[in-house]
């Protein structure tokens, strides 16, 4: 019996007559080189170039060895956006073709990145693809990407990206079973008999939000956060789902099973183009919620990116909370969740690119702090050998080690629970927590549409400024105070748990100017 059939209600379809399997003769590309978040292009590239998608897919599937691949189970899932639908179809006809032994397919196609990664690691399957931009915009004139995810969950290590890359260059033919069509509304299994397999491949369709909930209810108290949604002082909320994937999460477990109103919730149904906006979770594009917020109605505000791993956060009156504080404000008040009052907190880890935030509460705390590069992958090394707990990046990514992935709906729920707790709300909580560890400030500059040629000379420009020694500690008046730098640095990562070396992933360090009163 499949380990998933009580979520597909025993339903079975099976398709008797042996479908062949064709192969195609193909020519390679020079551009698949996977990079973090898999590979990314524009949709027209996937769509309107001859096997340019075939070509990958069959790449990414031939990297897994083949004593693996045979008979192994897949997970795959969607963000919603445009040319998912037929992206999935071509991935089912190559895997059957490919050996694979059975793919698991969100409801419609959909799955949350941090769904995946759960059902990966609660089947132990070999991996899963999402299709997923994040949060670049979608439609036909939009971007689309595929990323792999190996077995513990997470996004493929440098190695499999390299396998991924290497097969693409000299791919000469892909293998595919075009008459092999699935029903991606249906739930429950599908069977099918291919020519000169001795063993039926299998499709199950699973409910999207299931095996992700129950995980969560393991998490939290979700009786205390829903007194605190449904109690006598009642907490409103508004949440945008920003017409992406956690559109059925949000309505399924804020509402349903939380007891949030249904109104508390808005842009909840999937869009192929997520309504004409980037699905992007920040102070410029998730406007509907911003505005929201400042009219006062509401004490807690979040929006989501297109496949859910990202979150914002706002308080009353609009209050922000910048990712980095977040992630600090969490790590400091990780005794509100059960899990890890249950299973304790190893350490901490934060990506080069996020402030130092987290590293006071870590001190405060005597637990360890790891600096990464920018990659989620990096904080999976560091979960699998049982040293980081809890950790984030500065573009709105937290997690822990209950999956490999950032978790968007996952970090809304603790910032519900620390409120259950404290009783505070997002603003009180956010400027007490400065009281006690300190304040710390930076910027994130995001570039749009820059000529690559341009951008590269000033980033080669910028890292000869910061490698000059004389650059540290040089000074800079602005007003009526002197900035000093304190460090500057073209960041080195030396992996703690393989030793692997991460160099030259951005060309600007970590530069902390001190504030220091200017002399009379």
């Amino acid at each position: 019996m499949s380990d998933l059939s009580n979520w597909n209600q025993n339903k079975l379809k099976t398709f008797q007559i042996p479908i062949p399997v064709v192969t195609v003769q193909t020519a390679p590309f020079d551009d698949q080189r996977p990079g973090t978040s898999g590979l990314r292009r524009k949709t027209v590239v996937f769509e309107g170039r001859k096997n340019y998608l075939q070509n990958y897919i069959q790449s990414l599937l031939s990297s897994i060895d083949l004593r693996d691949r045979q008979g192994c189970t897949m997970v795959v899932g969607s963000d919603g956006r445009y040319f998912s639908r037929t992206v999935i179809e071509v991935i089912v006809q190559m895997a059957a073709a490919s050996g694979i032994g059975r793919l698991v397919i969100g409801h419609n196609g959909l799955l949350s990145t941090p769904a995946v990664s759960c059902i990966i690691r609660k089947i132990k399957a070999i991996g899963g693809i999402i299709l997923t931009a994040s949060h670049n915009p979608g439609g036909p004139g939009g971007d689309f990407g595929i990323k792999f995810n190996v077995s513990n969950g997470g996004p493929s290590p440098d190695t499999v990206m390299e396998r991924i890359h290497q097969v693409s260059r000299t791919l000469e033919e892909y293998a595919i079973c075009p008459d092999l069509c699935i029903d991606l509304s249906c739930l429950g299994r599908q069977e099918f008999d291919l020519e000169n397999k001795f063993k039926p491949f299998r499709v199950e369709i699973v409910d999207s939000v299931d095996v992700y909930l129950q995980l969560l209810r393991n998490i939290f108290d979700f009786n205390a956060i829903k007194s605190l949604l449904t109690g006598p002082d009642q907490l409103k909320i508004h949440i945008d789902a920003m017409n992406g994937v956690m559109g059925p999460y949000v309505r399924r477990i804020l509402c349903d099973e939380l007891g949030a109103p249904v109104n508390s919730a808005v842009n909840c149904v999937p869009l192929e183009d997520f309504g004409g906006s980037p699905p992007e979770p920040n102070l410029t594009y998730a406007t509907t919620l911003v505005e929201a917020m400042k009219g006062g109605e509401f004490g807690f505000g979040a929006a989501f990116d297109a496949d859910g791993d990202r979150y914002m956060i706002l308080g009353e009156n609009g209050f922000f909370v910048n990712p980095a504080d977040s992630l600090a404000i969490m790590a400091a008040n990780l005794s509100a969740i059960p899990y890890f009052r249950q299973h304790g907190t190893k350490g901490f880890a934060r990506s080069m690119a996020t402030s130092s935030a987290l590293d006071r509460v870590a001190k405060a705390m005597k637990l360890a702090l790891y600096e990464t590069p920018t990659g989620w992958r990096y904080f999976g090394n560091l979960m699998d050998s049982g040293r980081c707990s809890l950790c984030g990046e500065e573009s709105f990514g937290t997690g822990s080690d209950h999956i490999r992935e950032k978790d968007g709906l996952w970090s809304v729920l603790v910032w519900l629970s620390i409120i259950a707790t404290t009783k505070q709300g997002v603003e009180q909580i956010v400027r007490e927590h400065w009281a006690k560890f300190g304040r710390n400030y930076y910027c994130r500059f995001d570039y749009e549409g820059l000529d690559p040629r341009a951008a590269f000379y000033l980033m080669k420009d910028l890292e000869a400024v910061i490698s000059d020694k004389a650059f540290t500690n040089q000074r800079f008046a602005v007003g009526d105070h002197i900035y000093i730098v304190e460090k500057a640095d073209n960041f080195e990562y030396i992996d703690p748990v393989d030793g692997s070396v991460a160099r030259n992933q951005v060309s600007l360090g970590l530069i902390c100017f001190p504030l220091v009163p200017k002399p009379d």
